[in-house]
């Protein structure tokens, strides 16, 4: 069944048998040449996979099935107590086989450094060793059959990873050491050696590397997991004019829902009864609680702390705005920057390179080696297939890309694409808007200038009467102002609005003006000994208004757009990161030149339309800047989608802006010097990563070939060689974990 190619799904799959970065390509190649598919993202760091395509989920589950693994589709929101529980019973399993193998392998080892066990091929030695044999395959298979398993269904596709080299080694150890008990009699002495204790003891150190591993990296995911969790399991429905409980799933559009103080938001909505504060903090990052009357939006998953209240649902499923966060969250984790794609290609070809380099070990130990050169040759070669297992280079950038992607969203930021988190810190320049992004957004009455005392209190009175007929914004701050000093309006008759003039009526018998120079000098009204006044007020950028009563101006009334209480410290933050800042808006020089100066920017560019904004970041771009642009992600969207790094303003209600590539949950610009902090650790980070990785690897493979023996007679021990392996993934883990604790406005 394939679907119309209209319309791309994209599913996300939980991907099983995934044990090193070899395993991505695999999966990715697989998934890639389905019909249909458009993309294919495979995140070795949480094990899923990320499909667009228009074809049917069970043709992407065959086709990893084919490829040697096992899928599922991931729905909806799993229960995170579950997934907490599934990680913790893989833990426990790797746990258990960890200890068996270690608890015989140790003993082994023991024995054998004292003497206890008889010589192979004595008397005593032809009945115990193969006793002991018996016993080492039946803890390979119990603590090592899911490598062996992995290695023989990439063999039969004809690819190799990180399963076929411990299968290799381990495997071999086993073999080698059955034929030194069958062969005993026709071996040299120096080469009657069984190497029983260190395919066991390999196994172990593999088995504890990877459940300490899996522990460290499902802590990646706890923001995804905290996220989850705030959705409630039911929700209380008005329905017959009753109060029910029903399953979240059940809850449809335009349902009326009862909120009790302490209970979560279980759907998005609007408020139609009630007064309450909400605490939103773990959506937008913001402590400070949040006032709701009613036609106030509420938020799924956002804790109500007060008071009771009705709201309608207008969000629910897939549509909320949480679901909306975890499915952005996901796809950043999943995504993969530029720096990670190197890695991929490396790790693709790193383990078939390493069976040649065995191999070739092998031989020359065989030909060139001291005696029993058949011994050596079989250590190294073991050594090097067990050593150098590519998990630490596989998990080295997703696992760093999860940890800050998910603190990025437990402060309000919404990385959506991976490429942002690596471009965010190399940004020489950022654009920033002015209305909703420098600014409230909202205008404010900032001044009342009252002439021939006359009292503000009446002027404010007179000018909220007038305007209670128009739907300018300018009006709705006039008549907030009066509102919030709780001002009786009067009876308004003859209103008439004159569009880019202002407002006529007759109120209390009496004609009344009210709005720019230009309405003053249609209807023959004097003002110019009040011209100082509104030039002053103009280059502060506010915008002034006169009243007029009975053809005489009695007040001027000024509303502007005030800049957010941090935006100032904002842009110093951010000039102190080295960024060169410019404010491009559409509103007129006079005040977007008073607007830059409060907030600390110095460079403006003033009466740019929203479609033009786009062309100033080419322009930019074409002089060699790397530009970053901070918007609405409305009106701003074709600059966001041009920029480097679109970042856009929202609140926990509008994620959904697909031209950004970041997302500020909150208004505040303080968040977006967050981002270039963080993603400079980010990159730093990964970069620990692979140079540790890579490190490992190009150093241990040579040693483990015994490129130090000639000159130092040092040769690796295959049992070490396993733990280093182990330990060298969960470093990774450990040295990206730290981006969880990321305290910003500290250097990395």
């Amino acid at each position: 069944m394939v679907m119309s190619t209209e319309e791309i799904i994209e599913t996300r799959l939980s991907i099983l048998g995934m044990r090193c970065a070899g395993c991505v390509s695999s999966i990715e190649g697989a998934l890639t040449v389905v019909t249909g598919v458009v993309s294919v993202s495979v995140n070795f760091a949480d094990h899923s996979a990320i499909v667009k395509s228009h074809t049917d989920p069970e043709m992407l589950i065959r086709a990893v099935k084919d490829a040697g693994y096992d899928a599922a589709v991931m729905e909806g929101f799993e229960d995170p107590a579950e997934q907490e529980a599934q990680e913790v019973l893989r833990y426990h399993k790797l746990m258990k086989k960890a200890f068996v193998a270690g608890i015989f392998g140790i003993v082994l080892m023991v024995a054998e450094h004292f003497n206890w066990l008889p010589e192979i091929g004595s008397a005593t030695g032809k009945w115990l060793w193969p006793e002991i044999a018996l016993i080492t395959l039946s803890i390979l298979i119990y603590s090592g059959w899911h490598f062996y398993s992995g290695a023989i269904k990439s063999l039969s596709l004809g690819q190799a990873n990180m399963d076929t080299l411990i299968a290799l080694g381990t495997g071999s150890a086993w073999l080698y050491s059955c034929i030194v008990i069958d062969y005993s009699d026709t071996l040299p002495a120096l080469a009657k050696h069984a190497y029983f204790e260190a395919a066991v003891v390999i196994l172990a150190f593999i088995n504890l590397g990877t459940g300490l591993e899996t522990m460290a990296r499902g802590k990646t995911s706890s923001a995804i997991r905290q996220l989850i969790g705030l959705q409630p399991r039911t929700a209380r429905v008005i329905r017959n004019a009753e109060e029910i409980d029903i399953p979240i799933e059940e809850v449809g559009l335009g349902e009326t829902l009862r909120v009790r103080p302490g209970e979560k938001i279980p759907v998005d909505g609007v408020l139609l009864e009630g007064h309450s504060t909400m605490d939103e903090s773990m959506l937008t990052g913001e402590p400070m609680p949040v006032e709701k009357i009613v036609g106030s939006e509420v938020v799924a998953g956002t804790m109500n702390q007060t008071g009771s209240f009705l709201f309608q649902a207008t969000r629910i499923g897939r549509d909320t705005a949480l679901a909306q966060i975890i499915k952005s969250v996901r796809q950043a984790q999943s995504s993969k920057p530029e720096i990670a794609r190197l890695a991929d290609k490396i790790s693709g070809v790193f383990v078939p390179a390493v069976v040649v380099i065995a191999v070739l070990t092998f031989f020359v130990w065989y030909v060139f080696g001291p005696e029993p050169s058949l011994g050596y040759a079989f250590v190294t070669s073991m050594t090097v297939l067990v050593i150098a297992c590519p998990c630490a280079l596989g998990l080295a950038t997703p696992i760093s890309v999860m940890v800050a992607v998910g603190r990025a969203a437990q402060s309000g930021i919404l990385i959506r694409k991976g490429d942002a988190l690596q471009t965010a810190g190399k940004l020489t320049c950022l654009i920033l808007d002015k209305t909703g992004t420098v600014t409230e957004g909202k205008p404010t009455v900032s001044t009342i200038e009252a002439i021939d005392n006359v009292s503000e209190h009446h002027i404010l009175q007179l000018a909220a009467t007038i305007e209670s007929g128009s739907e300018h914004p300018l009006a709705a701050a006039v008549l907030l102002a009066a509102e919030k000093k709780q001002l009786t309006l009067d009876k308004v008759l003859q209103f008439e609005a004159i569009a880019g003039f202002g407002v006529t009526a007759l109120i209390n018998q009496k004609k009344v003006a009210f709005g720019n120079k230009a309405l003053m000098d249609a209807k023959g009204i004097t003002f110019l000994r009040y011209n100082n006044i509104l030039e002053k007020l103009s280059t502060k950028g506010q915008t002034p208004m006169l009243l007029a009563v009975e053809d005489k101006v009695i007040g001027i009334i000024a509303v502007s757009d005030p800049i957010k209480k941090d935006s100032a410290l904002a842009v110093q933050k951010l000039i102190k990161q080295g960024l060169r800042i410019i404010m491009v808006t559409g509103d007129n020089e006079i005040t977007a030149h008073a607007i830059a100066k409060e907030a600390g920017i110095t460079e403006v560019r003033a009466q740019v339309l929203p479609q033009d904004k786009a062309a100033v970041i080419k322009e930019l771009q074409a002089q060699g800047e790397i530009v970053g642009m901070v918007g609405d992600g409305i009106n701003d969207a074709p600059a966001l989608a041009q920029a480097n790094v679109g970042l856009a303003i929202g609140t926990g209600t509008d994620v959904a802006i697909e031209s950004a590539d970041v997302v500020i949950l909150q208004g505040s610009l303080l968040k977006v010097p967050e981002v270039i902090e963080l993603s400079k650790a980010t990159v730093i980070n990964i970069k620990q990563n692979l140079a540790g990785a890579f490190f490992y690897n190009t150093i241990s493979i040579p040693v483990a070939a015994g490129l130090l023996y000639p000159l130092f007679g040092i040769l690796l021990n295959p049992m070490i060689a396993g733990a280093a392996m182990a330990m060298s993934s969960l470093t990774v883990v450990t040295n990206a974990n730290r981006l969880r604790w990321k305290k910003f406005g500290e250097s990395e």
